[in-house]
């Protein structure tokens, strides 16, 4: 079945009329089974990316490890998944995207039964390390498989399915971690995926066609330095903090590699014969600009998300259920805009337009969240979640049908692990800074605050005549710590909205270097051997 649906023609310019025809470049069977089983592997693959945070502290104590250690269990994913995923283009061309796609699905179901399986803390990073390579081929090639099968006039609409995945896995991601985590064990975070995967494979079997194999050269060097790159950057980004960032001759060690790696990948892919990536991708201004909004939705979205549960249940006292309800709504606004943007789009609406909208709509939802005090309700914490989803659905679906309107096929899989590279690195870069921020204006705003803190003030004694009260005057001193910190960290919080807010509003202005696409697809090209 899949044979006959890779070799069925692909759509292509009518030699009638020159215009393109509205059919797949990979016509299927039964499209909408296959849909289930392409929307399954990548919904895995998504939640695996922050469903395994809450589960962090049982692993600790499981795998007797310490606080230091234990962040490897994330890291280790990430820095796999970042390295894998610039090759996925090559991978797909040199052994068949339907062969990629299915031996990674088979692969992260393996690698998620060995990490459930782990009995120490090697085991469970090398068995992350692998969970996050076979990972990284997924969500890039779920797009490129959904955008080969599709009809032209319909890749609107199955883009926004797609996007839906990847915008809503992070927001449930924590609450189901921690509903298994809690009434199962922190094993069955992981262990879930073997049954669901599972059935993503049998759909997969069955339906999914591949596209041409094209024997094209590995550019090693070129992957080197990539990678060299990102795991750098990452590496700088999850042990800045311990390090105490620049004070450590570690940090200045990362930012030698990356900035000498990244010049000289730059050099390379300019004057290479055939480099890694093609240099058609970067010759498309729509692409181009989509990157750089790909790192500010992943900066912006994913800092938030980073932000957001901490605050709720470390200074409003909710657990982990009433933190997913609160965080709700934000799914709902994005499955709302996404739908309202593929509609538009239909209508021949300009999808800068659209992006600049999301943009001011997301920021709007920030400058509400800047406005934030200890004494927020959960109303108007449910509010702008929605209108920030709504802001973040109405950009992301415009932004990716624009980024592809005018990339041939053949360059599908190459610019789809790009964009997901970049958002995956904006979110590192973003969750980061925000922490950062967040830590150290916490303890600044501290040390304003105890400034002011007098009898006057406290309506309390003398503060420093309280030790004579002994374990009481303690308990007083410390209650009263702690207000302060609950204080200076909420000033903190809102010090960060401020900042993407100002980072939503200074994106806006790049759509005016977007241009108008002026088809719903590009025509296939002949691949280029």
């Amino acid at each position: 079945m899949a044979t006959k649906a890779a070799r069925a023609p692909s759509a292509g310019p009518s030699a009638a009329s020159g215009q393109i025809e509205d059919v797949a470049h990979l016509p299927v069977e039964n499209q909408f089974l296959l849909v289930i089983g392409i929307m399954t592997a990548s919904l895995i693959q998504v939640l695996d990316t922050t469903i395994a945070n809450v589960a962090i502290p049982h692993m600790q104590s499981s795998l007797g490890a310490t606080p230091d250690t234990v962040s490897w269990v994330l890291t280790s994913y990430i820095i796999a998944s970042a390295v894998a995923m610039p090759i996925t283009g090559w991978l797909a061309d040199r052994i068949g995207s339907r062969r990629l796609f299915i031996w990674s699905v088979a692969g992260f179901v393996v690698a998620s039964m060995l990490c459930g399986m782990a009995q120490n803390l090697e085991e469970m990073v090398i068995f992350r390390a692998l969970q996050g390579v076979a990972g990284a081929f997924i969500a890039p090639l779920s797009q490129s498989s959904l955008l080969d099968t599709t009809k032209p006039s319909r890749q609107s609409q199955i883009i926004a399915l797609w996007g839906m995945g990847v915008m809503i896995g992070p927001i449930l991601g924590p609450v189901l971690g921690g509903w298994i985590t809690e009434n199962w064990s922190w094993r069955w975070v992981f262990y879930v995926n073997v049954p669901v995967g599972a059935l993503c494979l049998v759909i997969l079997l069955a339906q999914l066609p591949s596209r041409e194999v094209i024997k094209r050269r590995f550019d090693l060097f070129g992957f080197a330095m990539i990678a060299l790159t990102l795991s750098s950057l990452q590496l700088l980004l999850d042990r800045g903090a311990q390090l105490d960032w620049f004070s450590s001759l570690e940090s200045w060690l990362y930012l030698f590699l990356i900035l000498s790696c990244t010049w000289i990948a730059v050099i390379h892919f300019a004057t290479a014969e055939q480099p890694l990536f093609d240099r058609q991708l970067f010759a498309n201004v729509n692409f181009v600009v989509a990157l750089i909004f790909m790192v500010v939705i992943g900066a912006v979205m994913f800092a938030t998300m980073a932000l957001i549960p901490p605050m709720l249940q470390g200074l409003f006292g909710y657990d982990v259920v009433d933190t997913g309800m609160v965080l709700m709504p934000r799914g709902v606004g994005v499955l709302i805009s996404m739908q309202l943007s593929g509609l538009l789009m239909r209508k021949g609406v300009d999808a800068r337009w659209m992006v600049s909208i999301g943009f001011l709509i997301g920021a709007w939802s920030l400058y509400q969240m800047a406005g934030w005090s200890l004494g927020v309700d959960r109303y108007h914490i449910v509010l702008s979640g929605l209108i920030q989803g709504l802001g973040i659905g109405l950009v992301f679906i415009p932004l990716q049908a624009t980024a592809f309107a005018t990339l041939s096929p053949r360059l599908r899989t190459d610019g789809s692990s790009l964009l997901n590279l970049t958002r995956s690195v904006g979110s590192s870069i973003g969750i980061s800074v925000m922490i950062t921020l967040l830590t150290r204006n916490t303890q600044t705003s501290h040390s304003d605050l105890a400034a002011h803190v007098t009898p006057a003030v406290t309506g309390m004694v003398d503060l420093t005549s309280l030790e004579r009260f002994n374990q009481y005057g303690e308990a007083a001193l410390g209650i009263l710590d702690a207000e302060v910190t609950r204080q200076a960290a909420m000033i903190a919080y809102v010090d960060d909205y401020w900042l993407m807010m100002w980072l939503s509003l200074a994106s806006v202005p790049l759509v005016l270097l977007m241009r108008r696409s002026t088809g719903p697809a590009a025509p296939p090209e002949p691949p280029s051997h």
